[in-house]
């Protein structure tokens, strides 16, 4: 299966730039993910499309946040860099004449629907101000 690392990604973008009060340079943000940073620049400019991020030219160029941190859940991160659907349906159909095949397609449909919308919950529940405060207790028990 393929797996896209876009949403972490991203997140940790977001997350690196609502803890910094000036733009940053994409080479910045490349060493902190540890990737290159023509693949950053390619999930910036969908960041920058939903209206996350904004870009900033010149000699003290970079990226900034578009909104406030708490402005900006995860589900639009999501929405923003991912293809919407995390669990899919056979490639091909399934046999009509075997008795599971004629009627599997109908019953997932209903568990996936049920799945995306839990996880859709959840992502909308928390927000790029919410990462970055667990981040800092994390790191500065009491």
């Amino acid at each position: 299966m393929n797996k896209s690392s876009r949403f972490a990604v991203s997140v940790h973008i977001l997350t690196l730039l609502a803890l910094k009060s000036t733009p940053v340079p994409s080479s910045y943000i490349a060493a902190s993910v540890n990737t290159n940073p023509a693949m950053i620049r390619r999930i910036l400019v969908m960041l920058g499309n939903a209206g996350l991020t904004r870009a900033c030219m010149g000699a003290n160029g970079g990226t900034s946040l578009a909104r406030a941190p708490s402005d900006i859940p995860l589900l639009e991160i999501y929405r923003a860099v991912d293809d919407p659907v995390v669990l899919s349906l056979h490639h091909s159909a399934p046999n009509t004449h075997c008795p599971v095949g004629c009627r599997i397609t109908e019953v997932l449909e209903n568990v996936i629907d049920r799945a995306e919308a839990a996880m859709q919950a959840t992502l909308a529940d928390i927000s790029v101000a919410d990462v970055v405060e667990k981040l800092q207790l994390e790191a500065h028990p009491a």
